[in-house]
């Protein structure tokens, strides 16, 4: 693989910062990426940020059928050379936003789920995490590089000053484990902090699923949405419109000390409020 730094320089561009453009200039370490990740021959891969093809090379040896989505018009023609230069077949250019793809739609048309890889730009990380959790009907896991402090947040328990939403919805319905460190040198241009990363398997069945996710998903945002309020003032001041008296009444129903804040909870508890909540404001 030519060097990230060589390629752009040949074709005058230069990184978009507002991309979260990173190049991976290591071969050995995209082929490491896809060996840990366990790449078999009937996957079919949505990579994300396709970029020059550093990742899309080695999946393309592996896959099944490769969907790279790249948005960055400017270095199509660089990864569309390294395809054909590849003689890959497998492999369909999406040229669009990452945000804009309908997983579920490309899910049905590739005829089986998908997983999803890629480098997350930092910028929309939880966006895209957002979606990957609403579509994971669809998506058996996914296998995401994240900075380093996102990465931490996701994987935070319950308690922990990182703990946040993220951890939540995640940990609700995916099993979470860490593949690798990533160091910033093994990128061109060289970010300043360091990325871990995660596979998210998603659970085919939940133990304890929420009665509405759509609300349960609503209940961790209003907890969260004002995270140094008590659970009770929280919830007072969310878009749910539940009044301190019912939300008091509703956490002490819910064996949750009304004075706790959203970080002390935990994925079940966040359950059996959401459900309780639910309860009482359809009566």
């Amino acid at each position: 693989m030519t060097s990230p730094k060589i390629l752009l320089s040949a074709h005058n561009i230069r990184p978009k910062k507002q991309f979260g453009q990173n190049f991976i200039v290591d071969p050995a370490f995209a082929d490491m990426i896809v060996g840990r990740a366990g790449i078999s021959s009937e996957d079919i891969i949505l990579e994300i940020g396709a970029g020059m093809g550093a990742l899309t090379v080695p999946l393309a040896r592996k896959a099944k059928m490769i969907f790279a989505v790249e948005r960055d018009s400017r270095i199509i023609g660089i990864l569309n050379a390294q395809i054909l230069a590849g003689g890959f077949t497998n492999v369909s250019i999406i040229e669009e936003d990452i945000l804009d793809i309908d997983i579920d739609a490309l899910s049905e048309d590739a005829g089986g789920n998908i997983i999803v890889m890629g480098n997350l730009p930092y910028n929309i990380s939880s966006q895209i995490l957002v979606r990957l959790i609403h579509s994971r009907e669809n998506v058996s896991r996914a296998v995401l590089m994240l900075q380093k402090e996102l990465s931490q947040r996701i994987t935070a328990q319950a308690g922990c000053k990182d703990y946040g939403r993220l951890s939540v919805m995640l940990s609700y319905c995916s099993d979470i484990r860490k593949l690798i460190d990533v160091k910033a040198s093994v990128f061109y241009p060289r970010p300043k902090v360091d990325s871990e990363i995660l596979e998210l398997k998603f659970k085919k069945k939940i133990k304890d699923q929420a009665a509405d996710e759509l609300f349960f998903f609503k209940v961790i945002k209003a907890g969260f949405g004002n995270r140094r309020k008590t659970l009770k003032n929280a919830l007072n001041a969310s878009e749910l419109n539940i009044g301190a008296d019912a939300a008091t009444r509703v956490l002490e129903k819910s064996g949750i000390d009304p004075i706790r804040r959203a970080e002390t909870l935990t994925v079940e508890e966040f359950v059996i409020l959401s459900n309780n909540l639910l309860e009482a404001i359809s009566k």
